[in-house]
């Protein structure tokens, strides 16, 4: 999909780890949690995506280069009638490129994809921590709804 910015939203390619990984790394949390982009383990994890049908992981590409990403899951239920859920995760716009909608263009592809594939509701976390993206979500139109929680494993 491209849009009237001329930014190309695909399926992210095992060239774009890389990119993808410094955009995660490249906020105050991100920092602290981040190893660097040529870790294995990175290259492993997007394979599992990758090959998961339920997962969907996208790179918005400007000029030839990933600008910002994102992960789309897919969650079947059996609560709403056995409704299909859409989760958006790991929204990130490259530092240079903020300030530009380009955010905003990829969470409403995703909810427009989410709708189109069937989901019912679409659904975030994001960290207490990170106000400006509270704001962000609720001006397109989301609202907090649940109390999410974590149980670290590591």
């Amino acid at each position: 999909m491209s849009d009237d910015e001329g930014t190309i939203i695909r399926k992210a390619q095992r060239a774009d780890v890389s990119a993808i990984v410094a955009m995660l790394s490249d906020d105050f949390l991100g920092a602290k949690r981040e190893y660097p982009a040529d870790d294995p383990r990175y290259l492993e994890a997007f394979d599992r995506i990758d090959t998961d049908p339920s997962e969907l992981l996208v790179v918005a590409e400007s000029g030839g280069e990933p600008v910002g990403t994102l992960q789309l899951s897919w969650l079947p239920g059996l609560s709403r009638g056995g409704a299909l859920r859409a989760q958006i995760e790991g929204v990130r716009v490259r530092s240079d490129q903020r300030g530009n909608r380009l955010g905003e263009r990829l969470v409403r592809w995703a909810v427009d994809h989410a709708r189109d594939e069937g989901a019912v509701l679409v659904q975030l976390t994001s960290d207490l921590k990170r106000t400006d993206a509270h704001r962000f979500y609720e001006r397109l139109g989301f609202e907090h709804t649940h109390i999410g929680m974590k149980l670290a494993l590591s």
